[in-house]
């Protein structure tokens, strides 16, 4: 009896068995367009309305509309398609078979991806945009929720990666410039970097407000 032919994916590892798998039929770079160009008009619109504000807020700001799309829309749809995702040919679901070939486990429905996911466009996308809505509208709890978001990615992305390396990096072809090195460790560490600045931003912020709010305290005691 002759051996079964190569599994028809283009995933890792090699035998990962995905019956259902569709080849896309949009180009990397039909994908990549839709992605950096819907992301820049977030950033562009953000950018325009947040005028008044310093460039570093401005950039925040932008980076927090982003997050609200990303999260809510794209990582939304994989929370919500996740099981038919592999056979459809919707331009989400070939996103995600586009970035399937950085990981896998987004093809096969992994527990921790699905999770992760869930949790991210649930919470982390609805209070992205709140962000930008709290600091338009100068609400004192704006950098209370700059801080709880920006450790939930910092948490979220630290654990993406420590799963997948316990797992030997297998769900990737390991080295690739393009599947493993841009989008399975540059985008995914923007998730790192960003929310870490973002955190000691948020940090400093509140620290500054609370020492001004103790000073008639010791005031008193003198």
């Amino acid at each position: 009896m002759e051996r079964s032919a190569a599994p028809p994916h283009p995933f890792f590892p090699r035998d990962l068995v995905i019956p259902s798998y569709v080849p896309n039929d949009r180009s990397m770079w039909e994908i990549l367009a839709f992605l950096f160009c819907a992301s820049g008009v977030f950033l562009a619109l953000t950018w325009l309305i947040t005028a008044g504000l310093g460039s570093w807020r401005r950039l925040a700001l932008s980076w927090f509309a982003i997050c609200g799309f990303i999260h809510g829309v794209i990582e939304g749809w994989f929370s919500l398609y996740h099981d038919v995702i592999p056979g459809d040919q919707s331009l989400l679901s070939q996103l995600w078979k586009e970035y399937g070939k950085g990981d896998s486990r987004y093809m096969i429905e992994d527990n921790f991806t699905i999770c992760m996911e869930t949790v991210t466009a649930c919470l982390w996308g609805p209070l992205s945009c709140w962000i930008v809505f709290a600091f338009l509208t100068n609400q004192s709890y704006r950098f209370v929720l700059q801080l709880v978001v920006s450790l939930g990615q910092l948490y979220g992305a630290v654990l993406y990666f420590f799963t997948e390396h316990r797992d030997g990096y297998s769900h990737s072809q390991l080295g690739h410039p393009v599947f493993f090195w841009f989008y399975f460790v540059f985008m995914n560490s923007l998730w790192i970097v960003i929310p870490l600045a973002l955190i000691v931003d948020a940090w400093r912020q509140m620290s500054t407000a609370q020492a001004h709010a103790d000073k008639p305290l010791k005031s008193k005691k003198k």
